[in-house]
């Protein structure tokens, strides 16, 4: 795989998902099935379906951050690991 910087992945990203109609679509899909509040009742249960939608929102996250960075919205260092 060719080695992209920083500021190509984010160009990309903006590409894939938010320039292309279909991207958008997929992305759509993607945040309606994986982007989930955290679980409050199920006691064990419902920290570990927590714990695994978070690791699905971090995609997510990911996702939008790269597009966000593209766009010229700037964010923290937090945000950026």
């Amino acid at each position: 795989m060719t080695e992209l910087t920083n500021e190509q992945q984010d160009a990309l990203f903006k590409r894939v998902f938010e320039d292309h109609h279909e991207g958008r679509i997929a992305l759509e899909i993607l945040i309606q099935r994986y982007a989930r509040n955290a679980v409050t009742v199920g006691g064990i249960d419902a920290i570990l379906k927590t714990y695994i939608q978070a690791g699905n929102r971090e995609v997510l996250d990911h996702i939008l951050l790269r597009i966000n960075r593209a766009n010229g919205v700037q964010v923290t260092e937090e945000e950026d690991a």
